[in-house]
Order: structure tokens, then C-alpha cells, then sequence
């Protein structure tokens, strides 16, 4: 006879399959949302993160994923003339990453499209603000 699954191990998975399923569901969005204005999910994450300049190491952070990646999407946005590296003002060992015109326009349309049906528009913002509290509070214990 299987043992059966203690209760805070069923929940656990439970939880962990849900979280699952909405990381896939914005996943999915964030795609769809791309392809309209001819880029790639990465290219929209790096788009949607970079609210003014930053460096790789900045973006790359807010993209979680290892500054090599970030500069494969930086460098097909800087192809795209949406980003351009620039000096940065006080390490002169960095670049500045920061949006051109075009960019910055392509950024508020992907906002936009983002915004439409978004997979948590369904809750309200302080089921959003909870949801966002429980989630870090779980992310900090790892």
C-alpha cells in the first residue's frame, strides 16, 4: 500500500502548479502581444523592463536571466533601432542601455497591447497587491 501524501505536501504541489500555470499563461500573452509588433517574447521582456537607461546587468536582472542573454536581445533591438548603448555617466567600464524614439513609441504600444486581457486582469488591484506580497514573501525564503 503507497503511503498517502501528507496535506501540506498536496497543497504545496497544488500551489506549485498553479504558479506554473500562470507563469505559462503570461508566458503565452507576452508572446502574442510580441509577434504583433514583430518581436520576439525576450525582446518585449526587455522592452517592457527598460522604464529608462540602465546597464546589461541592470536589464538582465529584470529580465532573470544571465547578462549573456540580455545582450543577444540588446543586440537585436540595437539592429531594430529600438536601443542604443551609450557611455554611462559614472563607470566608464559600462554602457548605458537606453531606448531611441523608436523605441521608446514601440514600448508604449507593447504596454498597451500588454495591458488587454492580461491573465491577472481578472483580479482586483488589492487581490494583485496580495498575490504580489505572497509571492515575494515566497521568492525571499529561497
Amino acid at each position: 500500500m503507497t503511503p498517502r501524501p501528507e496535506p501540506h505536501t498536496t497543497a504545496e504541489r497544488t500551489l506549485c502548479s498553479l504558479v506554473n500555470g500562470l507563469a505559462q499563461q503570461i508566458t503565452d500573452h507576452v508572446r502574442e502581444r510580441a509577434l504583433t509588433l514583430g518581436l520576439t517574447a525576450a525582446q518585449a521582456t526587455a522592452l517592457r523592463e527598460m522604464s529608462g537607461p540602465m546597464t546589461m546587468r541592470e536589464l538582465a536582472e529584470l529580465m532573470t536571466c544571465e547578462p549573456s542573454n540580455a545582450t543577444f536581445v540588446v543586440d537585436k533591438l540595437e539592429k531594430q533601432g529600438l536601443v542604443e548603448r551609450r557611455a554611462h555617466p559614472t563607470d566608464r567600464r559600462a554602457k548605458h542601455l537606453v531606448l531611441t524614439a523608436e523605441g521608446a513609441a514601440t514600448r508604449e504600444r507593447l504596454l498597451g497591447l500588454l495591458a488587454q486581457d492580461a491573465p491577472l486582469a481578472g483580479l482586483s488591484p488589492e487581490q494583485q497587491d496580495a498575490l504580489q506580497g505572497l509571492l515575494e514573501q515566497a521568492i525571499a525564503r529561497s
